[in-house]
């Protein structure tokens, strides 16, 4: 048992704890996640956040030692999003004839998304520093964390309100469409995908990709109009509050 504990903490103290538990977690939560046929609540980021979080709870590991390992995942965010991009370029010319309207439905959605968050939050009476934080909760976390910082919010909650976005996104998706009537047809799957991708930004947008190409695909776009719009805008709208 100490040879055990021992061991332990020389593991816990390595930059590449992180790195491994990340995607040993990961990988045990997504092969669950293919067994059950990807049932929206068996989500591998769900699990793997449960779990790794438990796992520093329980063992004490402090967060910036587990993040020492874990930031090479974090880096590869950034090329993730890039990547939906290809999905986009084979579609090129169906966006290149509706790009006004997507514009505007990113807009529209990714502004109520933004108002609504943050109304209530003022209704709960929450700080400001706050609910700022609250207000890109759309947007892909770093571009999310960059943009609170501007705007006077606190980076690592904006982080914290997206992934949880991404992940209520994630979840909730299948339920709400089939609640509204959004069915399986060519057109309900892009309403689908963007509505995902403006909604639940990256993890909304991952799970599009998995269910239906033309979903994923135009999650993507959604997603990147999000980050797009967000970053120039929201900037600019918090100078008047």
């Amino acid at each position: 048992m100490p040879n055990f504990v021992e061991l332990w903490v020389y593991l816990s103290s390595e930059p590449l704890f992180g790195l491994s538990a990340t995607i040993t977690v990961y990988v045990l939560a997504h092969s669950v996640y293919v067994h059950l046929g990807q049932a929206p609540l068996a989500n591998p980021v769900l699990w793997s956040v449960i779990v790794l979080g438990s796992g520093l709870m329980i063992t004490q590991v402090p967060y910036p030692t587990y993040f020492a390992g874990a930031q090479f995942i974090h880096f590869l965010l950034g090329p993730a999003v890039v990547a939906l991009g290809f999905p986009l370029w084979e579609r090129r010319e169906e966006l290149r004839r509706g790009w006004g309207r997507y514009v505007i439905a990113a807009l529209a959605g990714g502004a109520t998304a933004a108002i609504v968050a943050v109304v209530l939050g003022w209704a709960l009476g929450l700080p400001d520093d706050v609910l700022r934080s609250l207000a890109p909760k759309s947007v892909t976390a770093p571009v999310a964390m960059g943009i609170a910082e501007k705007i006077g919010g606190v980076p690592a909650l904006a982080a914290v309100f997206a992934v949880l976005t991404g992940l209520v996104g994630a979840l909730s998706g299948s339920f709400l469409f089939r609640f509204l009537g959004v069915g399986t047809k060519d057109a309900d799957w892009v309403a689908r995908g963007f509505s995902l991708g403006t909604a639940s930004h990256g993890i909304g947008a991952a799970r599009a990709l998995q269910v239906n190409a033309d979903a994923g695909a135009f999650a993507g776009l959604a997603l990147s109009l999000q980050v797009l719009l967000a970053a120039l805008l929201m900037p600019l709208i918090a100078q008047w509050f």
